[in-house]
């Protein structure tokens, strides 16, 4: 599996999940998944204000506003991508959220 592909000037970013989420809170796994991000992207010569798209699954809807004040405060202003958000099983139980990105470059 790759965890970014680049095709032309688009940027696709495979489900990325948390480093090492044993034990850590929806905030502080929204916060190392954007971190990824961040980098992935840089790497691929883009930024979260090329953000085309975005999938969220998440295992609770209960910690949909804790995902979201963290998501709402990465992501840049005037340039929020279009965005689904869902409840779903994700690999492991210590998961508790996986966000997958399009970015033009």
């Amino acid at each position: 599996m790759s965890k970014v592909v680049v095709h032309g000037n688009t940027v696709y970013l495979a489900g990325i999940v948390a480093d090492n989420p044993k034990g850590k809170s929806v905030t502080e796994q929204t916060k190392d998944i954007l971190k990824q991000i961040d980098g992935f992207l840089a790497k691929a010569g883009t930024d979260k204000s090329k953000l085309l798209s975005a999938n969220i699954w998440i295992t609770d809807m209960a910690n949909f506003a804790e995902m979201n004040a963290v998501w709402d405060s990465w992501v840049s202003p005037g340039n929020t991508p279009a965005r689904a958000t869902v409840e779903a099983k994700l690999a492991t139980p210590d998961y508790k959220i996986e966000i997958m990105v399009v970015a033009a470059r």
